[in-house]
């Protein structure tokens, strides 16, 4: 009798690890194979359709002006697809052209070449473009738009938060996806995620590709972050549905399987696929820490090398600062390199992050109560980034200061998804 109960007691825990797996496997490839198996992209063959369509226009009628925003949005559209840096570039040719020709006097294409800025990390041109479009008075709701996206990304969260009172409309898409952006910032994932589902519905109401896209791929995000994994991974399969090559989306699906699942295996499966299909210097980082997890120390070199390339054979201008900050501030050899690029992007974006760029190499060259000092300045209290908020733990305890670092741990290590196997690991050894 006694060893028949031992013999049930053992099938019933089998059958409770068993479904304590099943609980934790999120991701089924059954899902998505069908978006890696894809060969055609309806999206990226409109946009070039639509180039073609209005080159010709303007070919045609050199003093239509108005054809080269159409073309520029289509270059965008590109860039989103595809990843490639030069057509990002080329929009900004076509809308600087489309600005000079009309001597800054039209409000929609000053905002499309300060949106373009915004994208290449060129915050200080897009808030003088935001300020001029300001001051001419048109469409004073879409400027305002701008200038709340700017001042975000410049810290500016004062003038921020004026931009976003003069919108309030909670009927207004715009306004939702920035108050829910509001919202992540202050750290209230809960209400943040509140307002974007708002968004979501009035995409889903007007059946806009484009809005859908947005919302899904972004609760997606916010889900992930607040730990709901299941609903993440949801939603970016939703995102799939609606364009089936988005790729942001995808590499959402292969960061679960890796941070949640620690499945290496699929993750750098749907990660090479989605690389060809979107050329970013950011699959080789994911792919560079992926393999630092696995201790596989030549693919992490080799990685990092890839994307170092990548980065001399294109100009990314400033768009990969903080990478390459942290890249190099984690080497001993390079931490100095890491001060000087952390200096370049305080003078770009006085944000907390710019800021902990900083700290971080000097704690990384030795100089730990510099860090602290920076940190407790401009750092604390000012962001919930769990990134920066693991900065700060680690040179609380280089500072000896383990009372501040006890509650900052424990967050962390309720952040974990976010922050990934790697520095999960080492938040455990704080």
């Amino acid at each position: 009798m006694k060893t028949f109960n031992l013999v049930i007691l053992f099938f019933a825990t089998l059958v409770m690890i068993s479904c304590e797996k099943k609980i934790d496997q999120v991701t089924n490839p059954k899902d998505y194979n069908v978006f890696l198996e894809m060969k055609e992209n309806k999206s990226l063959d409109f946009a070039k359709s639509e180039i073609d369509f209005w080159q010709k226009k303007f070919d045609a009628a050199p003093n239509q002006i108005t054809y080269l925003s159409q073309i520029a949005s289509n270059y965008s559209k590109l860039f989103e697809i595809t990843g490639n840096i030069n057509d990002l570039y080329k929009t900004e040719e076509l809308l600087l052209k489309s600005n000079e020709t009309f001597k800054y006097a039209y409000v929609g294409t000053i905002r499309s070449l300060g949106r373009n800025y915004i994208s290449q990390h060129r915050f200080k041109e897009a808030l003088l473009l935001a300020n001029k479009a300001l001051a001419i008075g048109e469409g004073m709701k879409e400027t305002q738009k701008l200038l709340f996206d700017v001042n975000m990304e410049l810290g500016n969260y004062t003038e921020a938060q004026k931009n976003l009172n003069s919108l309030t409309d909670m009927k207004d898409f715009d306004y939702l996806i920035r108050i829910s952006k509001w919202n992540d910032h202050l750290g209230d994932l809960k209400t943040a995620i509140s307002f974007m589902e708002k968004a979501r519905d009035i995409a889903i109401t007007n059946d806009s590709k484009g809005l859908k896209i947005w919302t899904f791929s972004n609760l997606g995000d916010l889900n992930g972050h607040a730990g709901n994994i299941k609903a993440s991974y949801d939603y970016y399969l939703k995102t799939l549905a609606v364009e089936p090559n988005n790729s942001y989306a995808l590499k959402g699906i292969a960061w679960i399987a890796f941070s949640h699942e620690k499945n290496t295996t699929e993750a750098k499966r749907i990660i090479n696929v989605v690389s060809k299909k979107h050329n970013s210097p950011d699959f080789y980082l994911l792919k560079s820490q992926i393999a630092e997890y696995e201790k596989n120390t030549d693919s992490e070199k080799q990685n990092l090398a890839s994307y170092f390339k990548m980065l001399t054979d294109h100009n990314y201008g400033a768009m990969y600062n903080k990478y390459n900050t942290l890249i190099y501030a984690d080497d001993k050899t390079t931490a100095s390199k890491a001060l000087e690029i952390a200096k370049i992007e305080i003078d770009h974006r006085p944000t907390p992050d710019s800021y902990d760029l900083l700290a971080w190499s000097y704690y990384n060259l030795g100089d730990s109560e510099k860090a602290l000092e920076i940190e407790e300045k401009y750092v604390v209290g000012k962001s919930f980034e769990p990134k920066l908020n693991y900065h700060l733990a680690t040179i609380y305890k280089a500072n000896n200061l383990l009372a501040k670092l006890a509650p900052i741990k424990k967050e962390l290590l309720a952040s974990t998804f976010e922050l990934g196997p790697v520095l999960e690991q080492k938040i455990n050894n704080l």
